[in-house]
């Protein structure tokens, strides 16, 4: 099985509601995204995909996300921009565009910051 990753970013504000302390409060990030994809098998010039196209289809999805304020951009006017939920709305919106017979879309991590993410998967 090979694993491939590519990093895209965005900078972006958001606040959460419920939440007692400072992120309550409207605050910004420049976001880190990792995308990771498998494949069983290489394709006809022995790679998966090309780094390339990874980045920018990557790069399609979150471009809605950069210089927002996130609680005004669905799903996050229903549900709370936090990392975890944006890490699994990048990862459902990708997963439409990446999976195909061979190639699998595995994780999206999300930094907030330099030592703080989260990701999703699916097992």
């Amino acid at each position: 099985m090979y694993e491939l990753s590519v990093e895209v970013g965005f900078a972006a504000a958001h606040q959460l509601r419920g939440y007692k302390g400072k992120c309550e409060n409207i605050h910004g990030h420049n976001w880190r995204v990792q995308v990771s994809v498998t494949a069983e098998r290489l394709n006809e010039i022995d790679i998966a995909i090309d780094f390339h196209d990874l980045r920018k289809i990557s790069g399609e999805v979150v471009a809605p996300l950069d210089h927002a304020f996130l609680n005004e951009v669905f799903p996050f006017t229903e549900k709370n921009p936090s990392s975890e939920n944006i890490a699994k709305w990048i990862f459902d919106s990708l997963k439409k565009k990446i999976n195909n017979g061979n190639l699998r879309l595995g994780a999206v991590t999300v930094w907030e910051s330099e030592t703080s993410s989260a990701s999703y998967y699916e097992d």
